[in-house]
């Protein structure tokens, strides 16, 4: 199953979090504002099967919500 993330920009406090959790999914511009590593001008992005415990661990440990998760079918 493919999950979609979606992010949330203006609620991030640059915590740090979702970095540690999912470094291949996640990073942040100058201002410490969470990105898409791979898309950093998408506010959504698919995420690969093999990713998404990284990407559930992220969006579970943000402390603002700033990192949503849907699971998509196949």
């Amino acid at each position: 199953m493919t999950s979609l993330a979606k992010i949330k920009p203006e609620l991030c406090i640059s915590c740090g979090l979702c970095a540690v959790y999912a470094p291949d999914i996640f990073d942040y511009d100058e201002e410490g504002i969470l990105l898409f590593k791979e898309e950093p001008e998408a506010h959504q992005q698919f995420i690969p099967q093999e990713q998404e415990a990284a990407l559930r661990k992220a969006a579970g440990k943000c402390p603002v919500r700033a990192i949503l998760m849907e699971k998509l079918a196949d």
